[in-house]
């Protein structure tokens, strides 16, 4: 499938940020949404934009709970037809100094950013693969899944959902669905508010005083309707790894670079 009309899209975050952009270029394709999302305010104004251009069936989940994936996921499909395509996209920005680290901070990170692609996958996977007819798994990740920084709580789910991704790809070939995982740098998003709102009692977002530097470092990057092109010329060309800008290449280079050297030469040969 390279044009995708007439598919079925199931999109996890879809009502707001990188998921709305995804959404909205599947849209102009004739592609048939489902779009997920836990804030329903966000739900219903995408609701209200994309069912001017295409079928769209909204619908509040919190990707952490297995039953209501699988609730919502019969009840798209039973509205809109068999979902093909699958982009898990759903998560939070967590922060946490390494001092303040604590098992609930761990949970919410782990639950939200790498249970939620799981739940994902495990929902439609075998539904894909039963069928027999193919499809095409986006999972979200982010430049810090490929380089990390400080920001441990971020960095481990997300080098998490590249090695899933990754891994994935080479399980599910043989059944014909292709796997990508967006890497994406900065993007001009609400993540950094969102992720303080949904704080729950686990205090995972940035200090305050944080807050305004991080997001002027966000909308530096790419808006949310240039990412969405961007995943679909990363689907149209089956790239492993979708990336929004050249932000992290510098990082990139060094990091394979001693990543390599720390690999022991091969012995000489006839050495004694």
């Amino acid at each position: 499938m390279q044009e995708w009309e007439g598919s079925v899209a199931f999109v996890t975050g879809g009502g707001q940020g990188i998921g709305l952009g995804i959404a909205r270029a599947l849209a102009k394709r004739g592609v048939g949404l489902a779009v997920v999302d836990i804030d329903e305010a966000a739900l219903a104004r995408a609701k209200d934009e994309l069912s001017q251009v295409t079928a769209v069936e909204t619908f509040r989940l919190d990707v952490r709970d297995r039953a209501g994936f699988a609730a919502v996921a019969d009840e798209a499909e039973a509205k809109l037809g068999h979902v093909n395509l699958l982009f898990n996209n759903a998560g939070i920005a967590p922060y946490s100094p390494a001092a303040e680290l604590r098992y609930e901070k761990w949970d919410l990170a782990i639950d939200v950013n790498l249970k939620g692609v799981v739940n994902g996958v495990q929902t439609f996977l075998p539904r894909m693969i039963e069928r027999g007819q193919g499809g095409y798994v986006v999972n979200t990740a982010s430049g810090a899944g490929l380089v990390a920084d400080g920001n441990v709580l971020y960095a481990t789910t997300k080098f998490a959902v590249v090695g899933l991704s990754e891994s994935l790809r080479q399980a599910t070939a043989r059944h014909g669905i292709d796997v990508s995982v967006l890497c994406p740098g900065p993007v001009d998003t609400d993540i950094v508010r969102n992720t303080r709102s949904a704080n729950e009692n686990a205090s995972v977002g940035l200090p305050e005083n944080l807050v305004a530097d991080v997001e002027a470092f966000l909308k530096s990057g790419a808006d949310i309707d240039s990412v969405g092109e961007m995943v679909i010329a990363g689907m149209r060309a089956r790239s492993t790894w979708i990336h929004t800008g050249q932000e992290v290449r510098p990082y990139l280079e060094k990091r394979m670079k001693e990543l390599l050297a720390s690999v022991p030469a091969p012995a000489t040969s006839g050495a004694r």
